[in-house]
């Protein structure tokens, strides 16, 4: 049996590289720990004995829960090491082939939107794109991508202002403007709270945009007939555009992790991390999301928060998440999931360490709310649900092209307009889940180093942003991964 990996000399616990007397990704005890003492891994305390462990038992549920974590913030007391890692990495004038959007913004794909402003709507939408799809529409436009139809369960029933209101805004109008959409069609009841004259205005008078509802064409039957019309007229226009040279500075990059185990924070997730320390020193933008997941790890996001404001603005959305979680009857250390208890992680703080990790060691640059959009270079974080649909719809609404997501017990993910490029944690998922992984990071474990698996990542995020397609779009997963976060009453 191959020895167990210690992270950090200050461990009292290592992890099993291979089956012993528990799987692969599980924890032993180094040494004896009392009950109620520390268990530390990563060199942080990530729970509690609540039994005496002795030296080379199975660490895990059944003896090591959830307890109180460290509160004493040092908002950007690492923020000179910060700025030392990306100054480390050169600026290589690294590109990719991209569509050119009006503004300046570069797209990695180029398709044509359908944007239900309300449920009402997305039976509509989703028919017209398959009809068009059966039809062979596209057929004569190869730089086109497809049609897509994001379709969602409110619009109505909600209030008309407020932190729900805002953010489905943000998303509709983010995915209709977004520099992977050439061409976007809102698509309405009528008399629904989320009022397309309202989106029109938030969008402006752009070339891409258009509108229509179901109550002003007649009904069902004649709004999918006009729906495949405007979509006809505007496919020789989108399809005109092609790619050209983009630097990447252009990109952003939502970072995602779900179904993960023992090794995401070990190998996938650390070489994403320094991937987006070498994307954040060419200037591009990386967005760190799933505010529930980074409970417990929040200090290593502020000690390198670059503006003292940031912090407060991190610390501010935690607080609400305390209470937003205790009002519905839960609480923010309800995770980790099953399955990534299986997978060997053991308490929130456990799964938050390895998380945060792939956002890098670069400055935290801002703190946005669900869906606002990526404005500045280097390392975002977006408060978001821990769900991946979700939190990605957010992730692109502010407007990512690409999200990169790391899995160790797997994932059947994708998401559209922005593709997902899914990497594996441990050599025996690549190989069990071949057809849904883009690259395996679990050779790390045997020699690969973190930092030859973080350029290994941008190469593959140049090839994708260039049109190379994600093993999710060759088995055309994304249609149903649009799910906007809802906030707030429905009523």
């Amino acid at each position: 049996m191959s020895d167990p990996l210690v992270l950090n000399a200050a461990d009292n616990v290592a992890i099993l590289t291979a089956r012993g007397i528990a799987p692969a990704g599980h924890k032993i005890a180094r040494r004896a720990i009392a009950q109620g003492a520390a268990v530390v891994k990563y060199g942080q305390t990530i729970g509690y004995a609540t039994a005496p462990i002795a030296p080379g038992d199975h660490v895990h549920s059944h003896n090591c829960a959830f307890g109180a974590h460290g509160r004493d913030y040092r908002p950007g007391s690492r923020l000179a090491a910060a700025e030392a890692v990306l100054a480390r990495h050169p600026r290589e004038g690294l590109t990719f082939q991209g569509y050119h959007r009006p503004g300046g913004q570069v797209g990695t794909r180029n398709f044509i939107a359908l944007v239900a402003t309300v449920n009402c709507s997305a039976t509509v939408i989703r028919r017209a794109a398959e009809e068009l799809r059966i039809e062979g529409a596209l057929a004569a436009f190869p730089d086109v991508d497809g049609v897509v139809a994001f379709a969602h369960g409110s619009g109505c029933g909600m209030a008309d202002s407020g932190p729900g209101w805002q953010a489905l805004q943000r998303v509709l109008t983010g995915h209709a403007g977004h520099s992977n959409v050439g061409a976007a069609l809102f698509v309405g009841l009528g008399c629904e709270v989320m009022q397309i004259a309202r989106m029109k205005q938030e969008l402006g008078e752009a070339a891409r945009f258009h509108g229509l509802t179901i109550q002003e064409n007649g009904g069902t039957r004649t709004t999918i007939a006009a729906i495949k019309a405007r979509v006809r007229e505007m496919l020789p226009a989108v399809n005109a555009v092609t790619r050209a040279p983009a630097p990447a500075a252009a990109l952003k990059i939502g970072l995602q992790c779900g179904g993960s185990d023992g090794f995401s924070g070990v190998t996938a997730n650390p070489a994403l991390g320094v991937a987006c320390d070498m994307l954040a020193a060419q200037g591009a933008s990386v967005v760190l999301s799933e505010t529930p997941e980074i409970y417990g790890a929040e200090s290593l996001l502020l000690d390198r928060a670059a503006r003292p404001e940031l912090a407060e603005q991190l610390l501010a959305r935690l607080r609400w998440w305390e209470g937003y979680t205790a009002m519905n009857g839960a609480s923010l250390d309800n995770n980790p999931s099953p399955g990534n208890k299986a997978g060997g992680l053991t308490t929130i703080l456990e799964k938050s360490l390895g998380a945060v990790a792939k956002a890098g060691a670069t400055p935290l640059n801002a703190v946005l709310d669900y869906g606002q959009p990526i404005t500045v270079p280097g390392l975002s974080f977006m408060d978001t649900p821990g769900y991946d649909p979700v939190s990605a719809t957010g992730q692109i609404a502010g407007g990512a092209q690409l999200i990169v997501f790391t899995t160790g017990r797997g994932s059947a993910f994708g998401s559209k307009p922005a593709p997902t490029i899914k990497l594996a944690t441990n050599d025996a998922l690549f190989a069990a889940m071949r057809d849904d992984m883009d690259l395996n990071c679990g050779d790390i474990l045997s020699g690969v180093s973190i930092e030859a698996k973080g350029r290994e990542i941008v190469d593959l995020i140049l090839r994708t942003a260039s049109g190379e397609a994600t093993r999710s779009e060759d088995l055309g997963l994304g249609d149903n991964e649009f799910l906007p976060w809802q906030i707030g009453a429905v009523v």
